[in-house]
């Protein structure tokens, strides 16, 4: 099940998070980040030289002594720096007793790699998110996207307060401005120009996808199309002037050598550089006396390349030209906005391509389908189309959808046999450990995919094997496909069939006892694909992953088996919270709460080697058979004290009337979301975690 799109604002204890498809938010491949940013003389002058005016105050002992001890930290921090390896950073809690502070120190070691062209140089740098005291902050956002999450539960983590609004217009921005009096902005995700009235008042600080020296609303668009070898992401403070404000920092990355998709760009490298940037820039932040360069300085050399925003004619291809051409055409405007194009004598905007093989023929006709996609000649081979959207005048909201699905006059031609490098679902077997990879694009589960999904994993259950992994792919699951739930002539009926077919593959992993089964998230997951992940026996997950555990926002009760599993793992209370707070957590929180039993380093390419370690030894390990018998043990245990199936007829009896009934505006939800509009729904009364009831037993009489 999918989580409905933000409010227009949100605070830092309800954010009202969406966990819906990548591509589907507004924030997520679209056409990029624009920020306001220029000399920044005027904003330096009225913050006063960028240092906060609550360090300075009275130069009292209190003061002094507080001051020694950032002076401190920062000392032990470039002694460490010498040894290249660590740094020890120093956190500062302060107990306030009797107007006396207590400091408590904690270290930390924090080595970054440079990213820095091909140097291999380790740079240690004092890490921002362990700063001193907590800073107030503002995160200004068009839409709270994964990487506007990110930023919020990270610097929540480190003590910040942090306030979150998305506006989406220059007077909502100074409105949300108003209202909070921030110590300082950022602004992971925004696509409007921040007024003047604000960046002169307050440090503003834009997170640009480009390195330093680049300019323009469509960075990465610009990056894939000309196949840059090299990319960054800068942090600027905003002024009059549009990305070409003073640099609080920045970071570089190669380029995939395979023409990444804008979203998966913007998600990986950007996202993670980005996190990286935030952490210094608060940091500096607080640090006295802190001016941000001009490009000249923090870069020799470097030139100023603005570009204006890509067109539709920028991005238009002919299907006679060279497969690897419309192959990077396709990828840079891809989760948004698609590149306009004829597939069947119809008008689309295609999405999700991959490179095919097909046999000769006139470029721009469809060859064959596979699972949704279908095969298109080009001018020296074929592409796989994956995803389209009507261009055409029909009725209700233009979706995204299986190419199949959007080409209903697509001339019916023979499965193509598995895309070789495009397989959704696989499954293959390493010792006594059998891999289920699904890469459903952006998460979006559709009844198809479950029915295939379940019967993969049906097949993995068979094999005599010890554990088997569900692997998702850039995003593990979102839940229900809401574009295919749109796109139906009854919506409704089509939902309840999604929402069943998911259950179906939910209390297959449950009720699995031959082996034991281990969920692992590359990517984010999000209402129904949360609780997918959590029937399984362990949960594995990359650090750097959000989870939205909640369905309120796109006003549905839920199902999933969620009234089963959540509880399961983290108790009926915290179930509770989880559900109706309706807020993000990032994989090291879900790990704190007993979501996540282990936690992997932030590296998505080694990834699913690390899964795959972490299921060797639960299947090798001298414990491996204690755990099988346990796992049996309990769930017949727990079969008997509650059958399995009574918390999914309580929870479709719930869904039966969010989405046959509507009654908590799941149809304006969906159409919303769908959109990129904000939903104005009213979430549902919380829903009610079913406590478990132990049946009256009698002694039988014989």
């Amino acid at each position: 099940m999918p989580a409905a799109s933000p409010a227009a604002t949100a605070s830092p204890a309800s954010p009202t998070a969406a966990s819906a498809p990548a591509d589907q938010q507004a924030v997520n491949g679209s056409d990029t980040i624009t920020g306001n940013t220029g000399d920044g003389a005027a904003a330096r002058d009225s913050e006063g030289g960028g240092t906060s005016s609550k360090y300075l105050g009275n130069a009292g002992p209190t003061v002094c002594f507080r001051l020694a001890w950032k002076v401190a930290s920062q000392a032990r921090f470039m002694a460490g720096a010498l040894r290249v390896r660590a740094a020890p950073v120093g956190r500062i809690h302060r107990h306030y007793r009797q107007r006396r502070v207590v400091p408590r120190i904690r270290y930390r070691r924090t080595v970054i790699r440079s990213p820095i062209e091909d140097s291999a140089l380790r740079t240690t740098i004092l890490d921002g998110w362990m700063s001193g005291d907590p800073v107030k902050i503002l995160l200004l956002c068009t839409a709270f996207n994964g990487l506007s999450q990110r930023a919020w539960a990270g610097l929540r983590a480190r003590g910040h307060s942090v306030t979150v609004r998305t506006a989406q217009d220059s007077a909502a921005i100074a409105a949300a401005v108003a209202g909070v009096d921030p110590e300082l902005i950022i602004c992971p995700f925004l696509r409007h120009r921040v007024p003047e009235t604000v960046w002169r008042r307050h440090r503003t600080i834009i997170i640009h996808p480009g390195p330093p020296g680049d300019r323009g609303p469509s960075a990465l668009d610009w990056a894939i199309m000309d196949a840059e070898p090299r990319w960054g992401v800068t942090a600027l403070q905003a002024t009059g002037d549009m990305d070409a404000g003073p640099i609080w920092g920045s970071r570089l990355f190669r380029m995939p050598a395979d023409p990444p998709r804008k979203s998966t760009l913007y998600n990986t490298q950007v996202a993670d550089a980005a996190m990286s940037l935030i952490g210094e820039v608060v940091h500096k932040a607080e640090t006295r006396g802190f001016t941000p360069q001009s490009l000249d300085r923090h870069r020799p050399g470097a030139t100023v390349r603005s570009r204006p925003p890509v067109r539709q004619a920028d991005r238009r291809f002919s299907w006679n030209e060279p497969t690897p051409h419309i192959l990077r055409r396709i990828r840079a405007a891809d989760g948004r906005p698609g590149v306009h194009t004829t597939l069947a004598g119809a008008p689309v905007a295609v999405y999700d391509a991959h490179p095919g093989t097909a046999s000769p023929g006139e470029p721009g006709t469809i060859a064959g389908r596979r699972h949704g996609a279908v095969l298109v000649r080009t001018g020296d081979g074929a592409l796989w189309v994956g995803h389209a959207r009507r261009l055409d005048a029909t009725p209700g909201i233009p979706v995204k959808l299986p190419a199949v699905l959007a080409l209903p006059g697509a001339p019916d031609t023979p499965d193509a046999g598995e895309p070789p490098g495009f397989e959704e679902i696989v499954y293959r077997r390493t010792g006594n450990v059998g891999l289920v990879s699904f890469d459903l694009y952006n998460g979006a589960m559709s009844t198809t995919h479950c029915r295939r999904l379940l019967s993969a994993i049906r097949h993995a259950v068979a094999q005599e094997t010890k554990v088997v992994v569900l692997a998702g792919g850039e995003v593990f699951s979102h839940g229900l496909h809401l574009g295919v739930v749109e796109a139906h002539p009854n919506p409704a009926a089509e939902a309840w069939r999604n929402i069943t077919a998911i259950d179906d593959v939910c209390r297959e992993i449950i009720t699995c006892t031959g082996q034991l089964v281990v969920s692992a998230l590359a990517g984010n997951a999000g209402a129904g694909g949360v609780m997918l992940a959590l029937g399984a026996d362990k949960v594995i997950a990359r650090d750097g992953v959000m989870l939205n555990p909640h369905y309120r926002t796109m006003g549905l009760y839920g199902s999933e088996y969620w009234t089963y599993v959540l509880p399961r793992r983290v108790g009926e209370a915290q179930a509770q919270q989880l559900t109706t707070r309706c807020e993000p957590i990032s994989a090291a929180e879900a790990a704190g709460l007993g979501l996540v039993d282990r936690l992997a380093a932030s590296d998505r390419t080694a990834f699913t080697a690390t899964a795959l370690d972490y299921a060797t030894e639960l299947a090798d390990g001298p414990h491996a058979r204690a755990l099988l018998d346990g796992k049996r043990s309990t769930r017949a245990a727990e079969e008997q004290h509650r059958p399995l199936e009574t918390y999914r007829v309580r929870e479709l009896a719930e869904m039966s009337d969010d989405i046959f009934d509507d009654r908590h505006g799941f149809t304006q939800a969906r159409r919303a979301f769908l959109s990129h509009q904000p939903a104005g729904v009213t979430p549902p009364e919380p829903p009610a975690v079913p406590a478990p009831r132990q049946p009256a037993m009698r002694p039988v009489c014989r």
